[in-house]
């Protein structure tokens, strides 16, 4: 057998030996570097002696895979090896439906961190925030596996429950949750007329089909309000991001004209643009991106591209900062490589890697029992004996009312007050110019 795997890197090494002076498709730069023969020696001594004389018998397709899996991990968080299952898990969840926790992870010095936790879903609901760092799954410990490895720990069959040990900034414990795994099926857009004129869309993901789903979620509002909308909340927080196409195409609604990103890398054949076609969905209506520390990748596409349009105000915290682009590249075996070969860059210019989005007003964490805590104003309903109001409210009413509950959100209310506020001056430039 020991003879036989010699032979085998014999022949893979011939085979590479043969290439060494020919050029990388497409990278004009300079010629390929010639592969280190005296570092193939040592891949070949180190594969020989763990196919000997590891403790267990290893055959080589794992030795292979495993070295692959190696290869890829070891250059940044997003370049990783699939196995024909993960390629497969990998497609549908660009779909909308999925097993397991509804959570958007990343590595992050040998632990898994929650980019974010994506929209009803049972991690959603457990409690799981954006930048938790999963220590634990179950019984082993995290540190030492790799991305694939510990997503592959945290699927499982519907209904069956997983513990996860989590850590969490400002908190000095870890903290214990117990989710029970779902199908997760994802409705990346949801929306809401939150009074009359004005609507508010939360874009949970980015899949394929999402551009056409808010374009059916904006002429539902505007059927629904009955006139044109004066304007859009459109609510990007916990966002991880998705297919890069469909940010695009989001942003073209808003946009008439113009860049809206385009990536680089390397080689010339990783330049490409996606530019805006004629056409603004709200005709020119004010807009309010709400984003936060997990909007990332295709959510942050989308609000670079309509701040450097100056098409909408940016609103909330500095987002995740995720810039980079994966191609992936389908194998024989059913499986697949999925490696960074581009940045992206809002039409600006700018990179996001590692930088995130600005916002352009910045929000504090606060909810809205917070922000009245905080008012120390004395009011007349804070008067001892002060006179009723005559007019039923109809609190029920209210208390019920979607819209409601969605304004209770501190940062939707504060985007909700920006937006009367810009078409109250543009009512009163109106007036004054006649």
């Amino acid at each position: 057998m020991l003879n036989r795997s010699r032979f085998l890197l014999g022949i893979i090494l011939l085979s590479i030996s043969t290439l060494v002076m020919q050029p990388v498709m497409g990278d004009t730069e300079k010629p390929a570097d010639k592969i280190p023969l005296q570092d193939l020696r040592n891949f070949t001594y180190i594969f020989e002696r763990l196919k000997s004389s590891y403790v267990e018998k290893v055959d080589d397709k794992t030795l292979m895979e495993n070295a692959i899996r190696g290869m890829l991990s070891g250059l940044d968080p997003h370049s990783s090896y699939l196995d024909a299952d993960e390629y497969k898990d990998l497609k549908i969840g660009t779909t909308g439906e999925f097993g397991g926790l509804g959570i958007q992870v990343g590595m992050d010095e040998g632990f898994i961190t929650v980019i974010s936790p994506i929209d009803d879903t049972p991690a959603f609901r457990a409690g799981i925030k954006a930048g938790d760092t999963i220590i634990r799954i179950d019984n082993t410990l995290v540190k030492g596996l790799t991305l694939n490895e510990a997503v592959k720990l945290m699927r499982g069959k519907p209904g069956t429950k997983i513990t996860l040990t989590i850590m969490r900034k400002k908190s000095p414990e870890p903290k214990l949750f117990t989710i029970t795994r779902d199908i997760i099926q994802v409705k990346s857009v949801k929306q809401q007329l939150l009074d009359q004129d004005y609507a508010y869309v939360r874009i949970s993901t980015f899949q394929t089909q999402t551009a056409k789903h808010l374009n059916n979620a904006l002429n539902e509002l505007a059927d629904k309000n009955k006139t044109p909308l004066k304007g859009l909340i459109l609510d990007l927080r916990n966002n991880p991001g998705g297919v890069l196409n469909a940010a695009a195409d989001v942003a073209d609604m808003f946009i008439e004209k113009g860049l809206l990103v385009y990536t680089k890398g390397r080689i010339e054949q990783s330049y490409t643009e996606f530019k805006a076609h004629a056409g603004d969905k709200l005709k020119g209506a004010p807009i309010v991106v709400l984003i936060n520390g997990g909007s990332a990748s295709a959510s942050e596409i989308v609000a670079g591209a309509l701040q450097d349009h100056k098409r909408a105000v940016i609103m909330g915290s500095k987002s995740f900062g995720k810039g980079s682009v994966q191609t992936i590249q389908e194998l024989p075996n059913g499986g697949a490589v999925k490696f960074t070969t581009a940045r992206y860059f809002t039409p600006s210019g700018r990179s996001i890697q590692a930088e995130g989005i600005e916002p352009d007003i910045k929000l504090q964490n606060l909810s809205m029992s917070d922000a009245k805590k905080s008012s120390t104003m004395i009011k007349e309903a804070d008067l001892a004996r002060h006179i009723s109001n005559p007019v039923d409210k109809n609190p029920k009413a209210e208390k019920h009312s979607t819209a409601a509950k969605i304004l209770k959100d501190y940062k939707v209310r504060e985007a909700f007050n920006l937006l009367k506020g810009i078409n109250i001056l543009k009512a009163q430039k109106k007036m004054e110019a006649r």
